[in-house]
């Protein structure tokens, strides 16, 4: 593909992305009617629209759904290119990238980052959050924290443990509500949890509670994990949390005999990546910082 039609695929997955021609071009760091010209020219390449234009905005054509997935492998491995780019394979420049979960992303990996830092301040780190598993056969990512097994193949992944997850909540709250003595009775507290993620809820009714697990269940409804964490933090009710950020928080424990489950924590990266020096330094680092951090979640 000549450099002028990568040019203009990228435009084009910048708008997918972004959902608007203002944003795609800062995005880039183009103006917008410079992107708005890399989407007419390849429309006339291909000789068909790729958005449907309304007051509303643009509206993606199925050509532009089906072109999607093809533009986000070759991104991916763009990314990936500048980033091996960015520094040799036995040196410590570069980038690295990591996904993980918004929890992890934001409570965990910080810390964990913070001290790989202070050793090696010449290392970018990139931290994609992000609940879905990142697909690191095409280089979404260098490095995943996964709280479940990798099942892709060609991937270097270690297990280094798991995270109690137990209901909790604030303090003020069971001064207000009293705690519940059984979870039959969790029906008539404030339960913090999902609102449209059918998985996520379909998971907690696996565990077989004496309760039907349903989105009505939930009297707080959000998918971000962070804004549950708020909620209860805040005194709403009573939701789900591990045990470390609740301690970290100072949350009370709830029903902590009846109610309670694991999630393996899964370092991986791709096989290819196992040359680099800085790539090993991080998957090292990640699995002593995440062996620290279970640790610390043990009772007793």
């Amino acid at each position: 593909m000549a450099n002028a039609d990568w040019d203009l695929f990228q435009s084009l997955h910048a708008v997918l992305q972004a959902g608007s021609l203002s944003a795609a071009a800062k995005s880039r760091g183009l103006t917008q009617p410079t992107l708005g010209r890399h989407i007419e020219a390849l429309e006339q390449k291909l000789g068909a629209p790729l958005f449907l234009r309304s007051p509303r905005g643009l509206t993606p054509t199925d050509l532009a759904r089906q072109l999607e997935p093809h533009l986000a492998e070759m991104y991916a491995a763009a990314a990936a290119a500048m980033r091996d780019a960015s520094g040799a394979a036995d040196s410590l420049q570069g980038a690295i990238r990591i996904t993980a979960s918004q929890i992890i992303g934001t409570e965990v990996l910080p810390a964990i980052l913070g001290s790989f830092r202070k050793e090696h301040p010449e290392i970018d780190l990139e931290l994609v959050l992000s609940n879905k598993a990142e697909d690191l056969s095409r280089r979404d990512a260098d490095i995943a924290v996964r709280m479940v097994r990798p099942t892709q193949g060609a991937l270097v992944a270690r297990k280094v443990g798991a995270i109690g997850v137990g209901f909790y909540a604030a303090p003020d709250y069971l001064d207000r509500h009293g705690a519940p003595e059984s979870l039959e009775a969790l029906t008539d507290h404030c339960v913090v949890g999902f609102d449209r993620e059918a998985p996520s809820i379909e998971a907690l009714a696996d565990l077989n509670l004496p309760i039907e697990v349903t989105r009505e269940l939930f009297a707080f409804r959000s998918d971000n994990d962070l804004a549950q964490i708020a909620a209860i933090r805040a005194g709403l009710g009573v939701g789900a949390c591990q045990h470390q950020i609740a301690r970290r928080y100072g949350l009370a424990p709830v029903l902590p005999n009846a109610f309670g489950f694991e999630l393996e924590v899964w370092i991986a990266m791709h096989e290819n990546l196992k040359g680099h020096r800085r790539m090993r330094l991080m998957f090292d680092h990640l699995v002593a910082g995440f062996q620290a951090f279970i640790a610390e979640g043990r009772w007793g």
